[in-house]
């Protein structure tokens, strides 16, 4: 069976300078995996070509191929089928996805009445209203009538990227891509929101590619981890391999930094 998607020796260019080189890996349908790195290693870029929303003035080669159809060189006319149905994105800060001047229900709605065209049916105002709610009520926000109402500004960060995962929830994806979605939230809601994504994928049957900094927090929700720097993909494996057993110099140094910081909490408590 071809996996769901294929990465087949990447590169992204701009300015005659290489921001991923000769990255390949694959995913395969339900499978969650974690791409880790520093900042500017490349990781977000990959993830933008794999949704082929990365701008004109950057040149890409190789291969990507998302449920069957080749992403690279593709007319972004051509690539709108996939958004949504085969792939959709939770982002880092959910202010920059969320509109602000239009009420969550709204924004959820609207993915609700789009998915719904794509499969042939015409939702009522009514019908569309319940799929709101239930989706608001899935990703665990507090009194979701009221959450509907409001408008990006009214809740608090958790809340916002709460409402973000409702919205790639709604597309109902066969990939879904979450992109450093905790980094902009306190330690609390860190957990609250890896926990609901590792339940919502695990229930959805959906694929996972997880774009974190912190292999302890890939660790959470991804069974195999692939650790990028300087564009290049450099190791790959099982989360418990690259625990155990990194290869690489610079896993290593992931690892023991992870380490260091575990038992520097302990001490501390």
């Amino acid at each position: 069976m071809s996996p769901l998607l294929s990465v087949e020796n990447l590169e992204i260019r701009t300015a005659g300078r290489a921001l991923v080189s000769g990255a390949s890996f694959a995913i395969a349908a339900g499978e969650r995996v974690g791409l880790i790195g520093e900042s500017g290693s490349g990781k977000s870029l990959t993830a933008l070509a794999v949704l082929g929303l990365l701008p004109e003035t950057v040149r890409v080669s190789g291969s990507v191929r998302l449920d069957g159809r080749e992403v690279v060189g593709a007319r972004d006319r051509d690539l709108v089928a996939l958004r949504g149905r085969s792939v959709a994105a939770v982002f880092q800060e959910p202010m920059t996805a969320l509109d602000p001047l239009m009420r969550i229900g709204g924004q959820v709605g609207e993915v609700v009445r789009r998915r719904s065209l794509r499969d042939g049916m015409r939702l009522a105002r009514a019908e569309v209203e319940a799929r709101v709610l239930e989706l608001l009520q899935r990703v665990s926000l507090p009194e979701p009538e009221r959450i509907a109402r409001a408008y990006p500004h009214e809740i608090s960060g958790g809340q916002r990227q709460r409402a973000a995962i409702a919205m790639a929830l709604a597309c109902r994806p066969k990939l879904l891509i979450a992109d450093e979605p905790t980094t902009a939230l306190d330690v609390t809601t860190q957990a609250e929101i890896l926990g609901l994504l590792e339940r919502l994928v695990r229930d959805e049957g959906m694929g996972l590619l997880f774009i974190s900094h912190d292999l302890p927090v890939v660790a959470a929700v991804a069974g195999r981890a692939l650790v990028m720097r300087g564009g290049e993909l450099i190791e790959q494996g099982p989360v418990g391999m690259l625990f155990d057993r990194p290869a690489h110099p610079y896993t290593q140094g992931l690892v023991a930094a992870a380490r260091a910081f575990d038992d520097a909490l302990e001490a501390a408590l």
